[in-house]
């Protein structure tokens, strides 16, 4: 299949066109996993789970060629209480990366998944990973993603999550590496009353880029969705986010809301914000929102006037802007080292402002 181009809708203001696949060579990941001691899908579940994955673009069809699959099945009523965490280690220049993870969440069970991607900031790599995830009647799997990578490595991911009678499933991201680094994230509502919420938070400096494509599909009736995306751009840094929430005609009773705010703190940064809606019924609740702009001066000015340095007042608001994400984010003790993360970011832009 060829390369796909940013005259694709789904690539539109992407840097797809920088990428030379001919640079990279593929290669398995050094990946670990803690957690998931005796929950190993077999190869029936593991086949039927990945029988009808879709072949969207040559990404799709390397992977399928190349994947290296983590497959995890917790069982029915199964509830665990600490996460599991996958976490897969980027080594070497000119490697290309598929590593695939696959999760069934059995009737009634409860668990939380963490996948983390790291490297070193040398390495000039390509990450192109695939997650598929199932939850099944009344299950409650959430599922984090972490993008620790260096600035040299692109990251060109794909998430599949379908939720099935009165599941309810979380898709959380934090985005903070990565030269290029999208992530495409399909949630489907297939069983009546499922429940499914996306969240991310995402930062980008220097000339990175961050590129959120999601779909919110409702399929069954009485199902509910709600995402929220938080980011912020700053020096030459961009972002790309589009949002589609699709009703179908049997899913009456649907709740579904989208939002998406971003901060630019500098003149050179930009962001760009597309939500849509399709809707093909009536007795829906449904919204969108985006916002794209600096700093609100209002609250800078008011901190400010109480005798905090402008530094300061900065930082204040642009790690409340996060909180609320970072409060929704399923594993709680990982919030303090996500939020320094952040803090570290902003600080090296406002120590260069400084200078």
């Amino acid at each position: 299949m060829p390369l796909p181009t940013a005259e694709h809708e789904v690539w539109r203001y992407s840097r797809i066109g920088d990428l030379d696949l001919t640079a990279f060579t593929p290669a398995p990941a050094h990946t670990t996993v803690e957690g998931a001691d005796g929950l190993d899908a077999g190869p029936e579940l593991l086949a039927e789970l990945t029988a009808d994955l879709p072949v969207h673009d040559v990404f799709d069809e390397l992977s399928a060629a190349h994947h290296r699959t983590i497959a995890i099945a917790v069982p029915r009523g199964r509830v665990l209480t600490e996460p599991i965490v996958v976490t897969h280690r980027v080594t070497g220049s000119g490697v290309a990366h598929y590593p695939r993870l696959v999760v069934h969440g059995g009737e009634n069970s409860e668990f939380t998944v963490v996948e983390r991607f790291e490297s070193d900031d040398d390495d000039v790599a390509l990450v192109v990973p695939r997650l598929v995830l199932h939850a099944g009647q009344a299950a409650r799997v959430s599922y984090l993603g972490l993008n620790l990578l260096g600035h040299r490595v692109w990251q060109l991911g794909h998430q599949q999550a379908t939720g099935h009678r009165d599941s309810t499933t979380l898709l959380g991201t934090v985005a903070l590496g990565g030269d290029y680094a999208r992530v495409r994230t399909d949630a489907r509502c297939v069983g009546q009353g499922a429940t499914t919420r996306q969240v991310a938070l995402y930062y980008a400096d220097g000339d990175q880029m961050h590129d959120f494509r999601t779909l919110q599909d409702h399929v069954a009736p009485r199902t509910n969705s709600d995402l929220l995306f938080k980011g912020a751009v700053q020096d030459r840094a961009k972002s790309v986010y589009t949002g589609l929430i699709r009703i179908g005609e049997d899913a009456k009773g649907t709740a579904a809301f989208q939002t998406n705010r971003n901060l630019t703190l500098s003149e050179g940064a930009w962001a760009e914000s597309v939500p849509n809606l399709d809707i093909r019924t009536n007795d829906v609740k449904c919204s969108h929102a985006s916002t794209v702009g600096p700093i609100d001066d209002e609250q800078r000015f008011y901190l400010e006037s109480r005798g905090i340095p402008p530094e300061v007042a900065e930082r204040l608001v642009v790690l409340g802007f996060f909180d609320d994400v970072l409060a929704a984010l399923p594993v709680g003790p990982l919030r303090a080292d996500l939020r320094a993360r952040v803090a570290a970011k902003l600080s090296h832009r406002l120590v260069e402002a400084a200078t």
